[in-house]
């Protein structure tokens, strides 16, 4: 049993506006450190970002009109904590404390995660499907329940009927929708809107490696500071994390479909 929402989601749109400025971040440094929360929906973008370099707020503006259209923005920008900042001073140091299980994506995952990417190909709005061994629910937004059934015929289509979705009808926040974006994989923390010293970035997709390559679940624990997890250096961890990050187009796009 598995449930997965689309980039369009407003819970995704937060990630992606999120996930987003922690790009623009990593453009103008190689190693900033940078935290953000986002809530999104009725015609307002909240933004809390703690970063160790400056956002300026037309490009939060651009960002945030590109991904979620023509609505205000309420941004409030902090500096990291002196302290963490110190701490993390000259090397690469896990960055936070954490609990994190990769697990082996099933068969039932990855269909379902190919039927939402093959709607919000085709229709490009809000939408969160459900598959359950035979039984498939399908919720997609805007588009006429005759229309989905063409593709999808033994599908459960849109229970109450015809709705439109989006940030109008529903409110988003970052790392709200973990469950659709790990799986079976287990987290403490959230996957987005984060730099890669943080651990609930770079150990999650570590783990969630790890699980794919070995077919097993992996468990993981770290505290803030640590030098090693998993018997390896973190900032071997940081940079397998990179590599992913990197290979798939950057952290807003990390951010449209998660790990699954």
């Amino acid at each position: 049993m598995y449930e997965k929402v689309n980039p369009a989601h407003p819970d995704k749109v937060a990630d992606r506006i999120a996930g987003a400025l922690v790009d623009l971040a990593y453009a103008k440094e190689a190693d900033p450190r940078i935290a953000v929360e986002v809530l999104v929906g009725h015609g307002i973008c909240h933004i809390i970002a703690e970063t160790s370099i400056a956002l300026p707020r037309d490009e939060v503006g651009t960002v945030v009109s590109r991904i979620a259209g023509s609505i205000a923005v309420d941004y409030q920008e902090v500096p990291q904590d002196t302290h963490l900042s110190e701490n993390q001073k000259g090397r690469i140091r896990c960055g936070d404390n954490g609990i994190f299980k990769g697990a082996p994506v099933t068969e039932e995952q990855k269909a379902l995660s190919a039927i939402a990417r093959d709607l919000y190909g085709k229709f490009g709005c809000d939408g969160k499907y459900i598959l359950n061994q035979a039984q498939l629910i399908i919720c997609q937004s805007n588009v006429p329940t005759d229309v989905i059934e063409d593709l999808y015929p033994a599908a459960q289509i849109n229970p109450l009927g015809y709705w439109t979705g989006g940030t109008d009808v529903d409110t988003g926040a970052t790392n709200r929708k973990l469950g659709s974006d790990m799986a079976d994989s287990v987290t403490g923390g959230g996957l987005h809107g984060k730099d890669l010293s943080k651990a609930d970035v770079s150990v999650n997709i570590y783990a969630w490696l790890k699980a794919q390559e070995t077919g097993n679940p992996v468990e993981l624990c770290c505290a803030i500071g640590d030098d090693t997890v998993d018997g390896i250096p973190y900032h071997e961890i940081v940079e397998k994390a990179r590599d992913y990050i990197r290979n798939i187009g950057g952290f807003e796009k990390f951010a449209e479909w998660g790990l699954v």
